[in-house]
């Protein structure tokens, strides 16, 4: 009994001395998830008035470009998966990762050929195990992204989008990452980029661009005249818009990687309370059955003793 008892007191030690690091991480990732947000909220304005402005130079001029035109049979489309470089995420990378595989599944039943950019060692690491062929990948800033990172992920994307099909190039682009709803909501979502995908009424469709890309609401778009010419103004508008639309799902992504993180270690820590207590329990026991077993020898040596004793006289 007493090294079963051993056995549980060190079973307890190990799993106390996790739950400290999963409260740590907890804790971790909740302060990290305002910053996350704030990011989210601030790169937001800058990303709608630079879509309001592509969408008026869409809407005010017939110039094909391939911000905004699509091509009568596209045959190539470009996505870009964001995943995270850590994990003890729960989900998080695999459930985006199942949607870039929709996605793709989709993209290829309408016969068109699928370049696949990756972003975060999970997504990289789910590739290069497969052996699935990789346009180019990134890693290192999964959980707290900058704008040159994004810069650096849209650079080749767009030479892509920009070049013809027969040179390597693609005619559509999509990015796969996971939206931040709330602290306990975080949706894998995959939004065209480009072309755009223009309503009616000029404004931006949620499906193209993504839902934080489209106007807070519908608005009569004001009269521009482009210098030098609205061709120009899209070539300048083209690389901007990528970079922020990235930008801002990258934050986004960030901001989801730090709650599933959150939510997955506070369970592992309440998961680890409940093994505590039932180790308890069990060490008790059997601490109580080792008492009793040494109650039960003492009675039964004192009872022999005693008939003995009886016996001899």
């Amino acid at each position: 009994m007493g090294a079963q008892i051993r056995v549980y007191k060190r079973r307890i030690r190990s799993v106390t001395a996790t739950k400290k690091i999963t409260k740590a991480m907890e804790m971790i990732a909740a302060s990290r998830i305002i910053k996350a947000q704030r990011q989210v909220t601030a790169s937001s304005p800058y990303a709608d008035e630079l879509t309001r402005a592509v969408t008026a130079v869409a809407t005010g001029s017939h110039t094909k470009h391939p911000l905004t035109t699509e091509a009568e049979h596209p045959s190539r489309a470009a996505v870009l998966v964001v995943t995270s470089d850590r994990g003890l995420a729960g989900g998080y990378s695999s459930n985006a990762i199942k949607a870039a595989d929709r996605l793709t599944e989709r993209l290829r039943a309408e016969g068109k050929e699928v370049d696949s950019y990756l972003i975060g060692r999970k997504a990289v690491a789910y590739y290069a195990f497969r052996e699935r062929k990789v346009a180019q990948s990134w890693t290192g800033f999964s959980d707290s992204p900058s704008y040159a990172d994004a810069k650096a992920a849209a650079a080749p994307m767009i030479e892509s989008v920009l070049a013809d099909t027969a040179d390597g190039g693609v005619d559509e682009l999509h990015i796969v990452f996971t939206e931040f709803v709330s602290m306990m909501t975080q949706n894998p979502v995959d939004r065209r980029l480009l072309p755009l995908s223009l309503t009616r009424d000029g404004s931006v469709d949620g499906e193209g661009a993504g839902e934080a890309a489209a106007p807070a609401k519908t608005e009569a778009l004001p009269l521009f005249e482009f210098e030098p010419s609205a061709e120009g103004v899209l070539d300048a508008l083209l690389p901007r818009y990528v970079e922020s639309r990235i930008y801002n799902a990258l934050l986004q992504a960030a901001a989801s990687e730090h709650a599933a993180r959150r939510r997955a270690m506070k369970s592992a820590t309440d998961n680890a309370e409940d093994l505590i207590k039932s180790l308890t329990r069990l060490a008790n026991a059997a601490r109580q059955a080792d008492i009793t077993q040494e109650i039960s020898e003492i009675v039964g040596g004192a009872s022999a003793l005693a008939d003995a004793s009886a016996g001899s006289d």
